[in-house]
C-alpha cells in the first residue's frame, strides 16, 4: 500500500502543475545529465523562464540581424527543420530554391549574362556573411596563387588590404595565413579612401576589400573610386588587383534606396560579393550569400564533390550540414516583398533613422558622424566635448540599458581610436514610436547624468 501511495503522490506531483514537479524544485543540472527523464512541457516551461533573462531582441539596437519575422516564415522554418541543405539529391526542391536565390541576387547586383544569355554568376548560401566573406577571400587567394605559379614567382606572404572591417576578416587572415593590411582611418573619414591604397598594395596583394556599410559608422565606402584607383595603379605598375565587396548589410539597401551608387558587378574589378540574408535581407538568422561575377572567378579547386548522399553533389561552403529553413525563408521574403516591397521597407527604416538623427542633433552634447542618409538605416555619433560634458558614452549606454535599450559604445579603429562613438541601427520592425521613446529616454538619461535628474517615481520610471 505504501508503494502505491508513493506512486499516486508522484503522479499527483507531475499533474498538478509544471512548477510542482521534481525538476522544477531543484537547480537545473549544468554539468551532467539528469538521472531521469521529465515531461516535455515541464522542461519547456523551465527553459522558457530562463530565457526571459535575455534582453528584448526588439530593443537591441546594436545588432544588424533580423529580429522580426512573419508567422509564415516561422511555419516554413518548422517545415524545413529536418532538411539538410548539403543533401541536394534527397531534397532537390530546396536546392532549386537555393539556386533561385543565387540567380536573383546575381541579377540584383548586375552580374553579366552568361554565354547562353540567361546564366548568371555562380554562388552559394552560407550560414552568414562571415562565412561568405571567407569564401570570397579564399577564391582571391587561390587565384593569386595560381597566377604567381604561372609566372614562376613566390606564393609566400599573401596580403589583403582593407579599411575598418568586421572581425570576420581578421579571422580570415589568421585562419588562412593571409596578412591583413588594415588601412587606418583618416581624420573625418568613415572608412577606406581610394587615395590610401597606393601605400598598401603590392605584388602579393590578393585583393582589396571594400565595405558597403561600415560596421563602425554605417556609411558606404566609395567602391567605384576604389576601383578607379586600382585601374590607375594597374596602368602605372601592372598590378591587377581585384575587389571583394563586403556588402553584409548594404547589399540589401543600396539596390533599393541608392540605385545610382555604383558598387556591384557593374564594376569589372569587383570579383565577388558577400551579403547577410539575415540582416537587411530580412530573413531569419542562419543565412548568408556569396556571389561571384562569373564562374571562372571561383577556382575549381575550392569545389568538392560529394557522392555518398545519393548523387554527385558539388559543395563549396565551409559548413557542411545545416537546415534549409533560413534559405527557404529568404526565398519567401523575395516573393513576399519584391523590389517594391523591399524599397518601401528599407525606406521606412531610413526615414526613422533620419528622424532619430534630428532628435540626437537637437539634444546638444552630440556631434553626428552619420545621419542615416546615403548608407545604412542607422545613426552614429560622438560627444562634441567629451572632456567637459560630465559623462561618457559608456555611462549613457548603462543608463539606457536600465530601460532595456542596448545601444553600443565603442572606440573607432586606428588611427581614430581615441574617439568613442555610439551607433543605433534601425531594422525592420523598429517603429517610429519606439525610436521616439528611445530619444525621450536619452534626454532623461542625459539630465540624470549631468544634473542628478528627477527623483522618486519619475527617476525610477524615466518619465517627464
Amino acid at each position: 500500500m505504501a508503494l502505491h501511495a508513493a506512486k499516486d503522490q508522484q503522479a499527483a506531483d507531475w499533474t498538478t502543475d509544471v512548477f510542482a514537479t521534481p525538476l522544477s524544485e531543484q537547480v537545473l543540472p549544468k554539468h551532467r545529465l539528469p538521472d531521469e527523464h521529465s515531461l516535455p512541457e515541464v522542461v519547456y516551461a523551465l527553459i522558457h523562464n530562463e530565457l526571459l533573462l535575455d534582453g528584448n531582441a526588439a530593443q537591441n539596437l546594436a545588432t544588424f540581424c533580423t529580429t522580426w519575422t512573419d508567422d509564415e516564415v516561422r511555419r516554413l522554418m518548422d517545415e524545413c527543420l529536418d532538411k539538410n541543405m548539403i543533401d541536394k539529391d534527397e531534397y532537390p526542391q530546396s536546392a532549386e530554391i537555393e539556386s533561385r536565390c543565387v540567380n536573383i541576387l546575381a541579377d540584383l547586383w548586375h552580374a553579366p549574362a552568361g554565354s547562353s544569355g540567361d546564366t548568371r554568376a555562380v554562388g552559394c548560401s552560407t550560414t552568414g556573411s562571415s562565412e561568405a566573406a571567407m569564401l570570397g577571400g579564399l577564391a582571391l587567394k587561390w587565384r593569386w596563387r595560381e597566377r604567381r605559379r604561372k609566372e614562376g614567382k613566390s606564393t609566400e606572404r599573401p596580403n589583403i588590404v582593407m579599411g575598418p572591417v568586421q572581425i570576420c576578416w581578421e579571422k580570415f587572415g589568421r585562419y588562412f595565413d593571409v596578412e591583413v593590411r588594415q588601412v587606418p582611418l583618416e581624420p573625418g573619414a568613415t572608412g577606406l579612401r581610394a587615395h590610401q591604397l597606393k601605400e598598401y598594395v603590392d605584388e602579393n596583394t590578393i585583393g582589396v576589400v571594400a565595405i558597403l556599410g561600415v560596421t563602425f559608422t554605417c556609411d558606404y565606402e566609395p567602391v567605384a573610386e576604389i576601383a578607379a584607383e586600382l585601374d590607375r595603379l594597374q596602368a602605372e605598375t601592372g598590378l591587377d588587383i581585384p575587389i571583394h565587396v563586403d556588402a553584409a548589410s548594404g547589399g540589401f539597401i543600396a539596390p533599393f534606396l541608392h540605385p545610382d551608387v555604383v558598387w556591384d558587378f557593374r564594376l569589372e574589378r569587383v570579383a565577388s560579393i558577400n551579403v547577410s540574408g539575415h540582416k537587411y535581407g530580412l530573413a531569419p538568422l542562419g543565412v548568408g550569400w556569396a556571389i561571384w561575377r562569373t564562374a571562372d572567378l571561383l577556382p575549381e579547386e575550392l569545389v568538392f564533390r560529394v557522392d555518398y548522399l545519393g548523387g554527385d553533389i558539388p559543395t563549396f561552403a565551409l559548413n557542411f550540414s545545416r537546415p534549409g529553413g533560413a534559405i527557404v525563408a529568404q526565398y519567401y521574403t523575395f516573393l513576399r516583398l519584391g523590389r517594391g516591397g523591399y524599397r518601401r521597407v528599407q525606406q521606412a527604416c531610413a526615414d526613422t533613422a533620419q528622424y532619430l538623427a534630428g532628435e540626437i542633433a537637437a539634444m546638444g552634447p552630440f556631434t553626428l558622424l552619420y545621419n542615416g542618409v546615403g548608407g545604412l538605416p542607422a545613426v552614429s555619433y560622438k560627444l562634441a566635448d567629451p572632456d567637459n560634458c560630465g559623462f561618457t558614452l559608456y555611462d549613457l549606454s548603462d543608463q539606457l540599458r536600465m530601460r532595456g535599450w542596448q545601444v553600443p559604445s565603442y572606440p573607432l579603429p586606428p588611427d581614430q581610436q581615441e574617439t568613442v562613438i555610439q551607433r543605433v541601427l534601425i531594422r525592420h520592425g523598429i517603429t517610429r514610436d519606439e525610436i521616439d521613446l528611445l530619444a525621450r529616454d536619452m534626454r532623461n538619461s542625459i539630465e540624470r547624468l549631468t544634473k542628478g535628474g528627477p527623483a522618486g517615481a519619475d527617476r525610477a520610471g524615466f518619465h517627464h
